[in-house]
């Protein structure tokens, strides 16, 4: 059974950081494309950034410079560090994993969220 855990969100002060963990279970994790999304309240979902499986980032316009996603294969969990913490960026961060099945045929996976909120 495919499991995407997301956590480290809370409530932080503008200015501060965060790291998101999303920790996976069931899928192919080497060979995954992993993403972080978020949906402020009244907006759509938009992606944050994406890794490959050959650790190639990319990142949406405004999170250049302050995010930064990472991958630990050993633990099979993806990050998503955030500085400089914005009012915009309160959110629901979500994990998304892009997963080859043995035939090679990649599945959309989601976590549940977790909530960042900022405020001083």
């Amino acid at each position: 059974q495919v499991q995407l855990v997301e956590s480290g969100g809370g409530l932080v002060q503008p200015g501060g950081s965060l790291r998101l963990s999303c920790a996976t279970s069931g899928i192919l994790f080497k060979y995954s494309v992993m993403a972080w999304y978020r949906q402020a309240p009244g907006k759509q979902r938009e992606r944050v950034a994406q890794i490959t499986s050959g650790d190639i980032a990319d990142y949406a316009d405004f999170a250049k410079g302050r995010f930064t996603i990472s991958r630990d294969i050993a633990k099979f969990t993806a990050y998503l560090q955030i500085d400089s913490l914005k009012l915009e960026d309160a959110a629901v961060y979500y994990c998304h994993a892009s997963a080859p099945d043995g035939r090679g045929i990649f599945h959309d996976y989601w976590g549940s969220g977790t909530l960042v909120t900022v405020s001083s």
